[in-house]
């Protein structure tokens, strides 16, 4: 059938030049359905090929049901693919493989190409080596191109090898920030055609490009490759959450306390797998800057999008960020004629209902270990002193200074001793008071103080949440600046850190002369790029990490960033807090969480105690640096030269041709194994019989547990791998960086020092029990699943609610799948993850409603067989499965969600799919 079956095909004249649009008017229904749909509806009728995409499906999309439950299948087209370099190389890995695996069963690989623009930002892989000193940019962007040459050669090789894919090289910017302020189209002009702009990326915050309009999301790796060589995006029309906002922001709140709140309400109401959009009269009070925080966090809310619609404040963010006047015209005409303009008196059908009156946010933190966990600011200190003792081990001694604050009694000993065996910990008996464990600590320059649980090791402004606002960000210096004219600065024991998300941040700084201000209290420039908020937090003062480690001190992390999971941002730090950027550096200079920080003073200044409300700045003051200070000849100027990269960039030396020069000396670069013996066609669906238990893990389990991103811990298996290949400790790097290597990422998964496997008894780290050997004793996992590898025994892995929470990161499936598991069974699955686990070919399992491990008697000692699963090979997919566990009988559901992910599962993985179809060609 033709693409025009609804005759949609339509001129659109904007400023004398002609665009072809697909009008969504042409289809009956549409114009109640919600932005979102809008904008999947004009990808279908685009897209409409009779096979892939038909008539049907255009029909069932416009004819939505707001109520039901989702049942109909898209194939959903995105305009452009986005990455970052961390999930990035493992992608570019993939493809320069997939050309050796074309070529090697008889095809062209020079066909393994994007069909789409396909962009890279090189901002994951800067380290927080050095900081507090003018020369912290310079000397971490040093280590950085001497850690990771190998890496940005191989990028660079990218760049030229494929078509329609550019990088952004290092020391430009973070990912979204760069998308938002100059890679985002918001509407696409392609051979003559204007239509939405859509973005899947390789970073669960793709989500940012929401609050300017783009619909798009994270994906993991794999999917984003399959995107990228032309293969739709499988999904089921969703349920859509109208989220209305009413009121004004009041003072002294900032975007940061609004979205910590919408966090907070949307995980309370359950979005997993769902769009939320934005609408009503306080949209308009909303800042683009503050819609772009909204949009970022959309994967703490668990959704697939949280999506703003284009209206006036989209448009001259447009013309602030430098966009031409043509483009930004192209925009409004094309929104206005499409129906995707923001009326604010038009509310289209949704799936559920919200609503936030704006003027009841209050300022607040998120910790300690999740960013849903909201916290009032007038609550954090007590609220730190409750959390505390779920970290402190051996806390109860006599009771410390009077507290009025009130928590639960404990059951431990009426004293014990803390970690150095000399100090005791100190809380009241019922709970009223705090732990202490008060530990000297002396610096190498002489610097002497004295540390204890809830004092601040970390204040970062970090990640594209907030980097990215110039609201949050210009408050922040102005607090600096208020902090220094009254004698204040940080602690001595508080690692600070500014990472900018572009470098237009430092050019208003600059503008405004507030930088001085900032780097006096400890706050200088670091890089342009992620760091702490990736765990790139970088190692602490060598004294306060022994002092730290030897006491087992509950030391805390203030960051102003969107992920807070446990193990993530430091292996020192246990407790980690999500605030905006201004209180970041009010916790920097009081340097502990156990303080009212309303209330009590921060520090003592030149003329006495000063207090938050003396620092604050008003947002009067902060609009008028904000109006003043920015200016569109910055983005301009920073963005002319965007994929040019600096001396270093250009002088590295790159490989030529169309097939990769593999180094098998390579640490960070190596082919990958997943098509290593492919063939043509796929083997049959088998069940499961004889498998073990790796892991079993309890709720709430991030791909941060499951893959971690940050610092390789001596001792582990990966850290031995890097050790025996003649790498020295302190270049080891990061996990992130070395995901173009699957055996560091094996090696690393299930490695996070903060995972608890319920196979051992109140032991964190990546252990298990090897059931192989006598007596099943505890092993690291990567150690035993080589052993059951060797005995040819399958494995599954066990969870509890919200599996695969956090990251898009497709190395929590990878690492799974090339550790041999075959099967998960959890209670619930994250969006990203669980569609990860398909694209490798590992089965997602789901008990059933009031089932669980726990309830059935699991203890995950047993030997698994699940049968059914080859009804897969008769072209449909079984709603359950049987398992058996020892003695014990129980169906589980099967989360294979649409007949397309049911062919990537028959093939092996996603990958392999898209691999055969192209051979067939």
């Amino acid at each position: 059938m033709s693409a025009n079956s609804f005759g949609s095909l339509s001129k659109l004249q904007v400023g004398g030049k002609s665009y072809d649009i697909y009008r969504l008017d042409a289809v009956e229904g549409s114009a109640r359905l919600p932005y979102s749909l809008k904008v999947l509806l004009e990808n279908l009728l685009r897209t409409e090929d009779g096979a892939n995409v038909t008539a049907d499906h255009i029909r069932a999309l416009a004819q939505w049901d707001a109520k039901a439950q989702p049942s109909k299948e898209i194939q959903f087209t995105p305009a452009r693919v986005i990455m970052q370099d961390f999930t990035g190389v493992p992608c570019v890995v993939d493809l320069a493989t997939m050309r050796e695996a074309v070529r090697d069963l008889g095809g062209d690989p020079t066909k393994i190409n994007p069909l789409a623009p396909a962009e890279m930002v090189i901002d994951h892989s800067v380290i927080v080596e050095y900081f507090g000193s003018p020369q912290a940019f310079e000397r971490n962007v040093q280590v950085e191109y001497e850690r990771n040459k190998e890496r940005y050669q191989f990028l660079r090789w990218g760049q030229t090898a494929f078509d329609e894919f550019k990088v952004v090289p290092p020391g430009t910017g973070i990912v979204h920030q760069v998308n938002i302020e100059h890679l985002a189209r918001v509407v696409f002009d392609r051979n003559g055609t204007a239509y939405p702009d859509t973005c899947v990326g390789t970073d669960s915050h793709t989500t940012m490009e929401n609050g300017i309009g783009v619909l798009g999301w994270g994906v993991g790796g794999i999917e984003a490759e399959a995107a990228m060589l032309g293969q739709p995006i499988s999904m089921l029309i969703p349920r859509v959450v109208g989220f209305k906002l009413t009121g004004e922001l009041p003072a002294g709140t900032t975007a940061t306390d609004l979205v910590l709140t919408i966090t907070e309400m949307l995980r309370e109401h359950g979005v997993v797998g769902k769009f939320v959009e934005f609408y009503g009269e306080g949209v308009h009070a909303l800042p683009l800057a503050n819609r772009a925080t909204i949009g970022n966090m959309s994967p703490e809310f668990g959704s697939t999008c949280a999506i703003f619609p284009i209206d006036d404040e989209t448009l001259s963010y447009l013309r602030l960020t430098g966009r031409d006047e043509e483009q930004v015209a192209l925009v409004e005409a094309y929104a206005k004629e499409q129906g995707l303009w923001l009326d604010p008196s038009v509310e289209p059908d949704f799936s559920e209902y919200l609503e936030l009156d704006l003027g009841t946010v209050v300022p607040s933190l998120a910790g300690p270990k999740r960013p849903q966990d909201r916290i009032s600011l007038s609550a954090a200190k007590q609220t730190w002193r409750r959390d505390v003792q779920n970290y402190v081990k051996s806390v109860l001694g006599p009771a410390d200074e009077a507290s009025d604050e009130s928590f639960p009694a404990s059951d431990s000993p009426a004293i014990e001793h803390g970690g150095d065996g000399d100090k005791p910990r100190h809380v009241d008996a019922n709970g009223s008071g705090r732990p202490h464990n008060v530990v000297p600590v002396t610096l190498d320059d002489g610097t002497s103080f004295e540390l204890d649980h809830g004092h601040v090791a970390v204040a970062a402004i970090t990640s594209c949440t907030n980097t990215s606002n110039p609201y949050v960000m210009i408050g922040a210096a102005l607090l600096a600046k208020n902090a220094v004219e009254k004698g204040l600065t940080r602690k001595p024991w508080v690692k600070t850190s500014l990472a900018p998300g572009s470098q237009v941040v430092t050019d208003y700084y600059e503008r405004a002369g507030l930088t001085p201000y900032l780097d006096k209290i400890g706050f200088n420039l670091v890089g342009y790029g992620c760091t702490t908020c990736i765990g790139n937090t970088g190692p602490l003062q060598p004294e306060i990490s022994k002092a730290v480690n030897d006491n087992d001190l509950a030391v805390t992390a203030v960051l102003s960033g969107n992920r807070n999971f446990e193990g993530r941002i430091s292996p020192d730090v246990k407790m980690n807090y999500l605030a905006s950027p201004p209180l970041v550096i009010a916790y920097a200079l009081a340097g502990t969480m156990d303080i009212d920080i309303l209330n009590d003073p921060i520090a003592e200044g030149t003329d006495g105690p000063v207090y938050l409300r003396d620092l604050w700045p008003s947002a009067e003051e902060v609009a008028a640096i904000v109006e003043s200070s920015i200016g569109k000849e910055m983005f301009s100027k920073d963005y002319a030269d965007v994929f040019k990269g600096d001396e270093r960039w250009r002088g590295l030396d790159i490989p030529t041709g169309d097939l990769f020069e593999w180094d098998e000396a390579s640490t960070y670069v190596r082919k990958a194994p997943y098509f290593d013996g492919m063939g043509a066609e796929p083997e049959p669906v088998a069940d499961i019989h004889g498998a073990r238990v790796l892991a079993k893990l309890g709720d709430s389990v991030t791909t941060d547990h499951i893959s971690p991103a940050g610092s390789i811990k001596v001792g582990t298996p990966a850290a031995q791998y890097l050790q025996d290949n003649g790498v020295a400790v302190k270049d080891f790097n990061s996990y992130g960086s070395r995901r173009g290597n699957h055996e560091v990422m094996i090696r690393g998964t299930f490695a996070n020092i903060r995972l608890r496997n319920q196979l051992l008894d109140d032991v964190e780290g990546g252990y298990t029990r090897d059931f192989t050997q006598d007596g099943a004793p505890q092993a690291f996992i990567y150690d035993a699943a080589q052993n059951y590898a060797a005995a040819g025994t399958p494995l599954v892995v066990l969870a509890g609610k919200e599996y695969g929470s956090g990251s898009s990161r497709d190395w929590a499936a990878k690492g799974t799948a090339l550790l041999g598991v075959r099967a998960v069974i959890a209670q619930s699955y994250e969006r990203i993850h669980r569609s990860n686990l398909i694209g490798l070919g590992v089965l997602p399992l789901q008990f059933k409603e009031g089932d669980s491990a726990e309830s059935l008697g699991l203890t995950g000692t047993e030997t698994f067989d699940i049968t059914g699963v080859t009804a897969l090979n008769e072209g449909g997919v079984p709603n359950e499965v049987t398992v058996k566990a020892d003695g014990k009988e129980f169906k589980v559901d099967v989360r294979i969600d649409t007949p397309g992910e049911a062919d990537y599962y028959r093939n092996g993985g996603i990958l392999q799919y898209v691999l055969r179809n192209l051979i067939r060609k």
